[in-house]
């Protein structure tokens, strides 16, 4: 008997047009390795979430149609790790899924200690989940999902914000978890080139439709990323648009670094060594320990203290941040109006600033020319960030409903709405489908044609040969 089978499965999303997936006969034999592919908001995550029987209820969206699932246990790594994050500590937390399994106690922590060493996260079972990085999070949901002994294991992205060796590593776990075992093996992906051994079958979405089902080498060959730019170097003494010195933020060793004005700066370095903590620091999100930050007198404008004692508004006119998780960065209702808070938050604060003018007419600081700014001007410059990135049909969308690819997507557009100087970005590409990349590549290249200061976190090769215009390497040490 097959393992997985639908039959006219559905769901359509409350308050949504359109259903997630619509009409998907799939049949799922035991064993099989399948990647789960298609653009961005196909549907990819929505039939994970199905398989899994963590859709939500009625009030949530409606499901139609048949789905069967032959298997004693299904385990699920979700797109974002923080959300499957329970216990306080690392061993509790991996242990949680076997306690509800009702294990044996020895049995469980037989189970935790295997799946901890079989993902390579070498950590104390008493170490503090707070602490751990994103990519570390993900590890921790995978060696959850392998103690549990899982028939069928779904991954959704489980390698997106790895370092190399870290992906490599996961991989081969899950490769040698599935052989040993017999599971069947369903994973999302846009990482194609680790995974191509593994998997043996492909399913494609698009627009929440079967549009493939047959060989995975078929479908990787299809979806390759081509036709970007590539990475122009800059001059060993450029000027520095932002720099640190002996910089010590809440993690990681005292660091040294700088980032040229006007050129794509990447970083890069293994998961869990502060890069995330250095740049929400330079971003002034963080309050410094100690040591010394600094940004050029073009960026600055006049201001004198460090960025984290500066105003929201004289933040957002001179720094854009993209968060590793975007849902760290939403707080609206819907799309539209996420795009919209920016703007309206530097509106209403150059406003008050217009009514201090001194003597001879003049806003105290730059600050006031936003509130001439229009609100034509405004919705254009909305309207173009959505159609470029693809999210004008999602306008009337809850932020958090959208898939992850989207999520980054409207990350992206709301950081740069404002028209920041500097741009700095936490693993921008994470969930993008090939076109969507490639567009999200050229866009930064534009912005830094342009004049933007751009820095970003990856971990990804072909963003580093397109953009690495400097190349940052973080090590344990600096």
């Amino acid at each position: 008997m097959p393992q997985i089978i639908t039959r006219g499965l559905s769901w359509q999303h409350a308050g949504r047009n359109s259903p997630a997936i619509s009409d998907l006969d799939l049949t799922i034999e035991r064993g099989e390795k399948i990647l789960l592919a298609g653009d961005s908001g196909s549907g990819k995550s929505t039939l994970l979430a199905a398989l899994a029987g963590v859709l939500g209820g009625d009030d949530e969206g409606t499901l139609c149609g048949e789905l069967t699932i032959n298997a004693g246990t299904v385990g699920l790594v979700l797109q974002d790790p923080d959300s499957q994050v329970i216990a306080s500590r690392v061993g509790d937390d991996v242990a949680f899924g076997c306690e509800n399994l009702g294990l044996d106690r020895d049995e469980i922590w037989r189970r935790v200690h295997m799946a901890l060493e079989l993902v390579g996260l070498d950590l104390s079972i008493d170490h503090p989940t707070a602490r751990l990085s994103g990519g570390q999070k993900q590890r921790l949901a995978l060696a959850g999902v392998i103690a549990m002994g899982a028939e069928v294991i779904l991954l959704d992205e489980p390698t997106a914000n790895l370092d190399p060796q870290g992906s490599a590593d996961v991989v081969a776990a899950v490769q040698h978890i599935v052989e040993e075992t017999g599971a069947t093996l369903i994973v999302i992906e846009h990482n194609y080139k680790e995974w191509a051994p593994v998997l043996d079958r492909a399913i494609v979405l698009e627009h929440g439709k079967l549009v493939y089902d047959g060989d995975s080498a078929t479908a990787i060959a299809k979806r390759r990323i081509t036709g970007l730019p590539a990475a122009q170097p800059v001059l060993n003494d450029a000027p520095a648009a932002l720099f640190s010195h002996n910089l010590v933020t809440r993690f990681g060793p005292a660091r040294t670094l700088a980032v040229p004005e006007g050129a794509s700066t990447v970083i890069t370095g293994a998961n869990g060594l502060g890069k995330t903590t250095w740049l929400m620091t330079m971003a002034g999100l963080l309050k410094p320990v100690a040591g010394e930050l600094g940004y050029s007198a073009s960026i600055r404008r006049g201001l004198k203290a460090n960025p984290h004692a500066w105003t929201s508004a004289q933040l957002a006119q001179r720094i854009g941040f993209v968060f590793q998780n975007p849902e760290h960065q939403f707080v609206a209702r819907s799309v539209l109006e996420e795009m919209r808070v920016g703007p309206s938050v530097m509106r209403t604060l150059s406003k008050r600033k217009l009514l201090k003018q001194d003597r001879r007419g003049r806003a105290q600081d730059e600050q006031g020319a936003f509130a001439r700014v229009g609100e034509k001007e405004v919705e254009e410059r909305i309207d173009k960030l959505l159609h470029r990135l693809r999210l004008t049909s999602l306008v009337e969308a809850n932020p958090f409903t959208l898939s992850g690819g989207e999520k980054r997507r409207l990350s992206v557009a709301t950081a740069l709405v404002t028209a920041p100087s500097v741009v700095l970005l936490d693993e921008p590409t994470f969930g993008q489908d090939p076109q969507t990349f490639a567009e999200l590549v050229w866009m930064i290249r534009e912005l830094v044609d342009d004049g933007v200061t751009v820095a970003s976190i990856t971990h990804d090769e072909l963003f580093i040969s397109a953009l690495a215009d400097c190349h940052l390497v973080v090590s344990a040490d600096a």
